[in-house]
C-alpha cells in the first residue's frame, strides 16, 4: 500500500506534502509524490523545480518516510492522473491541498480537488495552508 500525495510548489501544495509525509510515517507506507504539467502548456506553474522535488524528498527522508516522485503529462484534468495513480498503487490514501476560491472562480475553472473528492474510490485527505 501506499499514499499518493499531489504536489504543487504552492501553499497548499506544501501542506498537503506536509500532512502526507505525516500519515506515510504513521502508516509505515510509501509516499508517491505527483507532479504533472499540463500537455502542450507553454507556462505551466505547478510544474515544481528539481529543488522542489528534492527539499520534499530530503523532508520524507528525515521523517524516515520511503518516498519517490512520479512526474507525467495530463490532457485535460489532472483528476484522472491521481485517481489512475492511486488505483495502480493501490493507495491507502489521497491527500491533496486546497486553496481558498471564489465561486465565480470554481464555476469558471471547475475544482481538481472537488472532482477528486466526489469521484475517488480511496479515502481523501484535503488539508488547507496554515492561514
Amino acid at each position: 500500500m501506499s499514499i499518493v500525495v499531489g504536489y504543487v510548489p504552492t501553499p497548499a501544495g506544501e501542506a498537503a506534502v506536509r500532512a502526507a509525509i505525516a500519515e506515510a510515517g504513521l502508516r509505515d507506507e510509501d509516499l508517491l509524490i505527483v507532479n504533472s504539467a499540463r500537455e502542450g502548456s507553454l507556462v505551466e506553474t505547478t510544474v515544481a523545480t528539481p529543488e522542489d522535488l528534492d527539499r520534499v524528498l530530503a523532508q520524507a527522508a528525515d521523517a524516515g518516510v520511503r518516498a519517490k516522485v512520479l512526474r507525467g503529462t495530463h490532457r485535460d484534468d489532472f483528476t484522472d492522473e491521481i485517481l489512475d495513480l492511486a488505483e495502480q498503487h493501490e493507495a491507502s490514501l489521497i491527500v491533496i491541498g486546497l486553496r481558498r476560491r471564489s465561486t465565480v472562480g470554481k464555476f469558471i475553472m471547475g475544482s481538481v480537488a472537488q472532482r477528486i473528492l466526489l469521484q475517488a474510490d480511496h479515502p481523501v485527505l484535503a488539508v488547507k495552508p496554515a492561514s
